[in-house]
């Protein structure tokens, strides 16, 4: 390894490899195509980052004009946009010392910034599949000099529908390029795609198989739990002794955002993560997520995909996975590069079933989950909860007098109007002597459809008047 990656890696306090890392290595930078399958959190990254970094050419080396003018050099294709940001910052990090131009292009976000880049010249382009052909297919980007190609999570890309455009990219790079292909899993579609595409892979297992990978030193917890108790569970668990950076998993958006509501009024700084909100707000609540301005990020699984953030203490699903893979992969975001973590997985009434499969599939001893409440004593033994916390650590947000006369329709009424709220939450107008007089006078409030007003009809040929 070159003596300025090692540097910069040494800055960073990165000095002993993974598992992952040191079995692949040295394979990579001999430029031979492999398959490296690894669980998420392991230190894959670099595990191709390295080689990457260092068999492409540097501005300061001598070979470097003899290169395609601003022609990228490798390209890396990840799944969701997170986690192209984290492939990217990796490799600056690494390659702090190289001098080469790193460019991340994914969807969400304008054109404008990516052209400027691409016209200006890149050295390696981290991407996700829709927006690398978008460029492609405006000329924007030429892929048809690259050296080395990574899939990176390629199961991922395949679940999400993403394998057609991972083949048209293959086809549009040179077939004597060194493809590095990672997954955690191997479906026969990505291992038909390996056989198409990739020249005698090397294959690297750094560990068992997928099924039994569950992180070893993450402690996990299965509680039957009421949805109406969830909340203030989540609270208690939130001031646990070793509760630092927490992700809360929903199956829904609109779910994402209701728990991260509740748990900022509540007293926590939290933020919902999720597909409907805008690129920006999605970097800025990882952003100040892993820069410990966040405690708890709130997440649905597409939106987490790829999150790569150290120090998180607790994972806690806040529903029950869809299946196996996607419990490994939330628990997985816990317990990452060595350390320890804790898995706390709710499962409802309804999802028993679920459970036990999941159970079952992954080999667990939490067959029936223990019926959990708010105040169960095994909640805060096994949380490690002081006895007597809630699950709050500031007060609701006191309401003004005049909007709680509002709402429960006490008070005088004096100063609006008389108006107040029908047992139903609509609003209604006070009869009295006060609306009356001002409805008469034509003073205050527009006239509204519902106010009483006189009508003429005739009743046996006489005119009279009728009040509704």
């Amino acid at each position: 390894m070159l003596p300025e990656i090692c540097d910069a890696l040494e800055r960073a306090d990165i000095t002993t490899p993974f598992a992952i890392q040191e079995m692949t290595l040295s394979v990579a930078l001999l430029g031979t195509d492999l398959i490296g399958q690894a669980r998420t959190g392991t230190g894959k990254t670099l595990a191709f980052g390295i080689p990457v970094l260092q068999r492409s050419v540097a501005p300061k080396d001598p070979d470097y004009a003899e290169l395609p003018e601003g022609k990228p050099q490798a390209l890396v294709v990840a799944p969701t946009r997170e986690l192209a940001l984290q492939v990217s910052g990796d490799l600056a990090l690494a390659g702090a010392d190289r001098g080469l131009r790193v460019l991340t292009v994914y969807g969400g976000v304008g054109y404008e910034p990516q052209l400027d880049a691409l016209a200006a010249g890149v050295d390696i382009v981290v991407g996700t599949p829709g927006r690398l052909i978008d460029l492609c297919n405006r000329r924007a980007l030429d892929i048809s000099h690259v050296h080395a190609l990574v899939l990176d999570e390629a199961d991922e890309m395949l679940d999400l529908g993403f394998l057609p455009d991972v083949e048209r990219i293959l086809k549009m790079t040179p077939e004597t390029r060194q493809t590095m292909l990672f997954s955690a899993t191997m479906p026969a579609a990505i291992v038909a795609l390996a056989r198409t595409h990739m020249r005698h892979p090397m294959n690297i297992r750094a560990e068992s198989s997928y099924e039994n990978a569950t992180v070893p030193a993450t402690a996990q917890f299965i509680y039957q739990a009421h949805d109406l108790d969830k909340p203030e569970i989540v609270g208690k668990i939130l001031q646990a002794d070793d509760a630092d950076k927490v992700i809360v998993f929903t199956r829904t958006k609109r779910q994402a955002q209701r728990v991260a509501d509740d748990l900022a009024e509540r007293g926590f700084s939290a933020s919902p993560l999720h597909g409907d909100m805008a690129q920006v707000a999605r970097e800025k609540a990882l952003t100040r997520f892993r820069e410990d301005k966040l405690r708890v990020l709130v997440a649905t699984d597409v939106a987490a995909r790829g999150i790569d953030v150290s120090g998180v203490s607790h994972v806690i699903n806040y529903t029950c996975p869809e299946d196996d893979k996607t419990y490994v992969h939330r628990i997985g975001r816990t317990g990452r590069a060595g350390a320890s973590g804790t898995a706390v997985t709710f499962v409802d009434w309804g999802d028993i079933h679920r459970w036990k499969m999941i159970n079952k599939a992954l080999g667990l001893p939490f067959d029936e989950p223990v019926e959990t409440y708010s105040t169960s004593e095994h909640l805060f033994h096994d949380q490690g909860i002081q006895p007597g916390i809630k699950g709050r650590i500031a007060d609701p947000k006191p309401v003004e007098k005049t909007d709680r006369d509002e709402r429960t329709g006490s008070g005088s009424g004096r100063g609006r109007g008389g108006r107040g709220r029908d047992g139903q939450g609509r609003t209604s107008s006070r009869t009295g002597d006060q609306s009356g007089d001002k409805a008469g006078s034509g003073e205050g409030a527009p006239r509204r459809r519902n106010r009483s007003r006189n009508r003429r009809r005739t009743r046996g040929g006489e005119t009279v008047a009728q009040a509704d």
